[in-house]
C-alpha cells in the first residue's frame, strides 16, 4: 500500500546528498580499523543503507566481521580508534560498530563486542540488523553480507519483532517518566509503526515511511509533526505543560500500536 506523503515532510528526499556528507567519515574509518585490526568485511545497514538517512542526527552504523573475537588489547586499540575519531570529528561521535568474529556469523543471539554511545559494551547483531544487512547493506570492504551471513526467514524476523514488542516496548509504555524524553516521543511511535509493517507486509520501512503513516493510524493530533520536525526541521520548543501532555499522548499511542501489532 502506497501511503501519500503528508505536507509536514521535506518534499525533497536529497538521500544521495545526505549519504555524500558522511562518506569521508566512513572511507577514514574504513582505513584507520584495517591498520588496527584484520577485517574480513565493513558493512553499513541502518538508515544510510535502507534510507533516509539524516546527516548529524541519524546514527551510522556498522557492523566488523573480524578473523576472531577481540580480545583484551584489540579491544582498547578499538575503543580508542573510536575515541580519537570522535574527538577530532563531532560526526564520530554517531559512528557504531559492531565487531562479528566470522565463527559466529550464524548466531543473531550472541552478544558481540560493540563501541556505540561513545562507550564500549557488548550486543548482538540483531535479526533486524542482520535483514536490512541482506536486503541493502553496504559495503565498505571486503565480502558481501549475503557471502557471509545465513538467511533470515520472515518467521524469524516476525519472532524477533514480536518478542521486542510484547518483552521491551511494552513495558516501558507502562511507565509515564521516559516519555518526556524527546528520543522516546520519537522513537516509540515510529518503531511501533516499523514493526507492525514489518509483521504484515513482510517488509522493512525508512522511519520516514513510518512516520508518513501515523496520520493514518489515528496518531494524536500534531505527533508526526512534532517527531518529523527534530528529524527534518527545527524542533519545537514546548513548555512543561505541552512537554507532559505530549509525553502521554505518544506514551498510550505507542500502547496501543503495540497492542493491535501483537493482536
Amino acid at each position: 500500500m502506497t501511503f501519500p506523503e503528508p505536507p509536514f515532510l521535506p518534499a525533497d528526499h536529497d538521500d544521495e546528498q545526505q549519504r555524500a556528507l558522511a562518506a569521508p567519515l566512513l572511507a577514514r574509518f574504513a582505513a584507520r580499523l584495517a591498520d588496527a585490526v584484520p577485517v574480513d568485511a565493513l558493512w553499513v545497514h541502518g538508515s544510510l543503507a535502507c534510507g533516509d538517512y539524516r546527516h548529524g542526527r541519524s546514527d551510522l552504523d556498522l557492523v566488523a566481521v573480524l578473523p576472531a573475537a577481540p580480545g583484551g588489547p584489540v579491544r582498547e586499540r578499538l575503543a580508542a580508534l573510536h575515541r580519537e575519531l570522535g574527538a577530532r570529528e563531532p560526526g564520530a561521535a554517531k559512528l557504531h560498530c559492531s565487531y562479528l568474529p566470522r565463527q559466529e556469523l550464524g548466531d543473531p543471539a550472541a552478544a558481540h563486542f560493540t563501541f556505540a554511545q561513545g562507550e564500549p559494551m557488548e550486543r548482538p547483531v540483531t535479526v533486524i540488523a542482520r535483514r536490512e544487512l541482506l536486503d541493502a547493506g553496504t559495503v565498505l570492504a571486503g565480502e558481501r553480507p549475503d557471502a557471509l551471513l545465513p538467511p533470515v526467514s520472515d518467521a524469524a524476523l516476525h519472532a524477533h519483532l514480536r518478542a521486542d514488542l510484547r518483552d521491551y516496548w511494552y513495558p516501558v509504555t507502562a511507565r509515564p517518566e521516559p516519555w518526556r524524553r524527546d528520543i522516546w516521543v520519537d522513537f516509540g511511535p515510529v518503531t511501533a509503526v516499523r514493526a507492525t509493517v514489518a509483521l504484515r507486509e513482510g517488509r522493512l520501512i525508512t522511519k520516514r515511511e513510518a512516520i508518513a503513516r501515523l496520520p493514518a493510524l489515528d496518531a494524536p493530533p500534531g505527533l508526526a509533526e512534532d517527531i518529523a520536525a527534530r528529524r527534518y526541521g527545527v524542533p519545537p520548543v514546548l513548555t512543561p505543560e505541552e512537554r507532559a501532555q505530549r509525553a502521554e499522548q505518544a506514551r498510550l499511542f505507542t500502547r496501543l500500536l503495540i497492542e493491535r501489532a501483537l493482536g
